[in-house]
């Protein structure tokens, strides 16, 4: 991603946080070990691939409120290096189990469905988590690695081990934002026996819409790359900015679509983000139906969760016209195909 003295003044990071953070979390790295000793796989993994301003947040954020996994929070991801301590701090301050005269309430906000640009508000509202993802991650230039060389050089075993420690702490599925490895998709499912990958899809002339309006809120421009830098960055990142998403996005697509292919039907799921939100009922049968198949989960609650949204689509960039952005989609759609 761009570095940080490009954002606009909104999104810059506030270096004293950084600092506290790292400082914490080294120090919590020997107690964040003591968790490890129950690392089997009891739960399901859920990650959820595609390309960024796909409705990946909105999925997040609606799977959060359906309790029927466990995800990073804004809190936990403050634990971004010793997130089984994390778990056990946020079950300490939220679980009702460990409510002590209403002692402590103030971190149990509601999960709202509203963000920007893929981050939200509250304590236990969903977070990305990409801190915790670039711990075990030897990415460089680019957030891809050839798989014979991610295989060597990651940390895919003390990824996998900490992972199924903190859904074996919530005792839930863990479902968490994976789309930095969109392109090493192969290698995240040798880690895993029960693991549900989720492939979020838009139209992608909306997708192109609202990528170039992060960039905007992002940087103040549209020009400037947003997002993860995939292999194909370098051939993209100085073309005209609709050429320059319409191909990152296309390219993303085509990896996920690759990625998955393989796996059986009860290890993927590829989820329309419009018709997401007319039926999210569906998709959450759909899920609990693989999880069950995959025996990675104890129990599915009844679905209470909302019965649609708001679907997002309609054309407001200023900079290009709906029609040059379906014209140049397909064309670069084709070339990759």
């Amino acid at each position: 991603m761009a570095a940080p003295e490009n954002r606009t003044e909104k999104y810059a990071r506030v270096t004293s946080l950084e600092e506290l953070l790292k400082e914490l979390n080294g120090n919590l790295e020997d107690p964040n070990k003591a968790y490890l000793n129950d690392s089997a796989e009891r739960f399901s993994k859920i990650f959820l691939m595609g390309p960024h301003r796909s409705g990946s947040t909105l999925f997040m954020q609606w799977l959060a409120n359906t309790g029927l996994a466990a995800y990073p929070t804004n809190l936990l991801s403050r634990f971004f290096g010793a997130p089984l301590v994390g778990a056990k701090i946020q079950q300490l301050l939220t679980d009702p189990r460990y409510n002590f005269r209403n002692e402590i309430l103030d971190f149990n906000s509601d999960v709202n469905f509203s963000s920007d640009n893929g981050k939200t508000k509250g304590a236990l509202a969903p977070n990305e988590f990409w801190y915790f993802w670039r711990r075990f991650l030897p990415f460089d230039e680019l957030d891809y690695m050839p798989p014979e060389d991610l295989r060597k050089m990651a940390d895919l075993d003390g990824f996998r081990d900490e992972l199924n420690a903190l859904a074996n702490i919530f005792e839930k599925p863990f479902a968490m934002k994976a789309m930095i490895m969109n392109q090493n998709i192969p290698e995240l499912v040798e880690q895993f026996d029960k693991a549900l990958f989720i492939w979020i899809r838009r139209d992608p002339v909306f997708n192109i819409q609202s990528a170039l309006e992060a960039r905007k809120r992002q940087y103040g421009d549209i020009n400037t790359w947003y997002s993860f830098k995939i292999k194909e960055y370098p051939e993209l990142k100085n073309l005209d900015p609709l050429e320059s998403v319409a191909g990152q996005i296309a390219a993303i697509n085509s990896s996920v679509e690759q990625g998955i292919a393989d796996l059986p039907d009860n290890r993927k799921l590829v989820v329309q983000y419009e018709d997401f939100c007319q039926r999210p009922e569906y998709y959450y049968k759909e899920i609990s139906r693989r999880l069950a198949e995959q025996g990675g989960v104890d129990s599915v609650p009844e679905y209470s969760g909302e019965s649609e949204f708001s679907n997002t689509n309609r054309w407001r960039l200023e900079e290009y016209s709906q029609e040059e952005a379906v014209k140049v989609y397909h064309r670069i759609a084709e070339q990759q195909a």
